[in-house]
Parts: structure tokens; C-alpha cells; sequence
């Protein structure tokens, strides 16, 4: 290996002893002498550190034990290489990503990161793994190129930008949440290019289950990013968190909320006769989902069929609706001067 290598790959893991071997070993097959790969481990109580080292990567510890971001930090403070590609332990990539990575910043000298998506072909087979590793690879695909987000499942930035940045944010984002995004939104704020470059895709070895989806939809997702737009104030329309997405989110929430209303034996909604609210939100409801969601509802159709989509309709307007729920108790507690930051639990 030389004394540089061009790329740090930095694997930041807890617990990660199902996934990580298939993660190092498509690692392995990048050219020799590109780069190095460094894993974090993050307090892991099983064999994730020992498979790590026999497979070859430089295995430190993450020094403060606090999540992902930390972690991150501390590979990229012991990365040698001039630019860092982040990949998370249950991420397969391509035998060509790495490169592919280099290629797309080399073509793009004015580019300080970029990040790819998942494959639609997630490893495991069943419901919650399919649908939510497709609506990632659905919203991803069907994105603008330049974004002001960014995905630390398969990203990479130039060293010297990333540690100007300040890395992570590792105080506001102690666990797994939204810390790439908050890192992307600051690169963009601070005047650099970041790209999304969609054909780099990688595949997820995560299982889900449809309570760890949720779950994660809620407090690793709904919470930190609403607390995030309260903090910014503003938030660019970018990936699924597009105006159309907001507004779905919006009568998600108005009309499964008049639903119970009336199931619960009431007839007023707020003054309004609940019948016609619900009548109302489902109508624009309707008219809004057609344009978008018909897009995914069409590309779930032709990817898995009919009885799919079927299962995915109720699951997909669910997830809107308590996203809005979060975002609405977000709202208020930040209008009522409470803290923003996001804390482990």
C-alpha cells in the first residue's frame, strides 16, 4: 500500500457482526493500492472488531462511544487518504464504486462531495426490507443531481473540505439520525457543490421488521429532521423532503385524523362537519398523489407487482401521516421555547 492512499474508507459499526464480513469482503475487491479501509468500532459486544481485523481492515476504537457521527470523525481523523468515502456496515458495494466515486469527483473538480443509492434489489426478501429500501432507491433515482443533502451510507468528500466543515456533528446527533443530512445542508450553505450521482448504487443488507421501520421512521428520521428545519428556520426542497412530499404529509395527517374523528362518533371537526373534511382531504389527497407517488406506485409495479403495491398503499400513507404527527409535536415544541437538540433517549 502506499504511504497515501487516494481513499480512507471509513466503515463506522456497532454490533455489526451479521453484516460486516460481506461489507469488508466486497471492500476487498477494489484495485490494490487505492485505498485503505478503516472500521470504527462503536462499543460492540460481539465479534465485529475480531472479523474485522482477520479481513484485513485497520480496526480503531470510536474514542468518545458516542454513534455513528463520532465515529466517523475518528476514522476521518486517522484517514490517510485525500478523499473519504463513508459506507455504512451493512452496505455491500460494487466492484466498481470506489471507483466510480474517484471518477465522478476527478471529472468534477468544483464538487466537494458525492453520495449514490441503494439498488432496488435489497438482500433480504421480505415486506418492510423491500419496501423501505425502495422508496429510499425510488426518491434517490428520481432526485435533481445537485443536492444539499448528503447519504453517509455510500458518500464521499474531499478530506480537506470535510475536516474545514467540521466533520459530524457529533454533540447535536449522539445516535443514529440525520447527521449526514445536517452535514450536507452546511456544505451547501457554505457555497459547495455536492452531487448526487444516482448510477453509483450499492446494495442494503439491513433486515426490517415493520416495528424497527418505524421506529427509525420516527425518532432516527421524523425527529431529528423536524427539529433540524425548526433549528434552520428554512430547509431546501430537496430528496423527500420535496413540496409534494409535505404536502402529502399534510392531508396524510388531516384526513386520518377526521377518519378517527369519526370513528370515535364525532361529527365536527374543528366547526367543520367531519364528513366534508374528510371528503376534501382525500380528494386533494388524491390529486397530489397521482402526479408523485403515482410515479412510485407505477415503479413498485413494475418491480414487484400488483399484490405489493396493495400491501404498500396503507403502509405509505401511515408513513405521512406520522411524519406530520412529528413534525406537528416538533412544531410545537419548539414555538413553546423548548430545546431542539437532539438527545439519546
Amino acid at each position: 500500500m502506499p504511504s497515501t492512499p487516494r481513499v480512507s474508507v471509513i466503515v463506522p459499526v456497532h454490533n455489526g457482526a451479521t453484516t460486516i464480513a460481506r461489507c469488508l469482503t466486497a471492500l476487498s475487491e477494489m484495485p490494490d493500492g487505492l485505498s485503505e479501509v478503516i472500521v470504527v468500532d462503536d462499543r460492540s459486544t460481539d465479534r465485529t472488531g475480531e472479523i474485522a481485523a482477520a479481513l484485513g481492515a485497520r480496526v480503531i476504537a470510536n474514542p468518545s462511544g458516542r454513534g455513528p457521527a463520532a465515529a466517523r470523525n475518528a476514522g476521518a481523523q486517522a484517514a490517510r487518504g485525500e478523499v473519504l468515502l463513508f459506507i455504512d456496515a451493512d452496505v455491500e458495494v460494487q466492484r466498481d464504486t470506489v471507483v466510480r466515486m474517484l471518477d465522478h469527483l476527478d471529472r468534477h473538480p468544483e464538487v466537494a462531495a458525492v453520495f449514490g443509492s441503494y439498488d432496488d434489489d435489497p438482500a433480504h426478501p421480505n415486506f418492510a426490507s423491500q419496501y423501505r429500501n425502495l422508496l429510499h432507491h425510488f426518491i434517490h433515482q428520481t432526485a435533481e443531481r445537485r443536492s444539499a443533502s448528503f447519504w453517509a451510507g455510500c458518500g464521499a468528500i474531499r478530506r480537506p473540505i470535510f475536516l474545514a466543515a467540521g466533520g459530524f456533528d457529533a454533540e447535536r446527533y449522539p445516535r443514529p439520525a440525520t447527521e449526514d443530512i445536517e452535514l450536507g445542508l452546511r456544505l451547501a450553505r457554505a457555497g459547495h457543490v455536492v452531487h448526487l450521482a444516482a448510477e453509483i448504487q450499492v446494495k442494503h443488507l439491513k433486515a426490517w421488521t415493520a416495528l424497527s421501520m418505524m421506529r427509525s421512521d420516527i425518532f432516527d428520521r421524523a425527529v431529528p429532521w423536524s427539529q433540524l428545519i425548526m433549528s434552520a428556520e428554512s430547509m431546501p426542497a430537496d430528496l423527500n423532503l420535496r413540496w409534494s412530499h409535505r404536502l402529502s404529509v399534510i392531508l396524510s395527517g388531516l384526513l386520518l385524523a377526521t377518519l378517527i374523528f369519526l370513528a370515535l362518533g364525532h361529527r365536527v371537526f374543528y366547526g367543520v362537519p367531519a364528513v366534508w373534511t374528510a371528503t376534501v382531504a382525500t380528494a386533494l389527497l388524491l390529486i397530489q398523489l397521482l402526479p408523485l407517488d403515482g410515479r412510485f406506485y407505477r415503479f413498485l409495479l413494475q418491480r414487484r407487482g400488483v399484490l405489493f403495491v396493495m400491501r404498500v398503499l396503507p403502509v405509505h400513507l401511515l408513513y405521512y401521516f406520522y411524519s406530520g404527527v412529528t413534525f406537528s409535536a416538533i412544531w410545537v415544541w419548539h414555538h413553546a421555547g423548548r430545546s431542539t437538540t437532539f438527545r439519546r433517549a
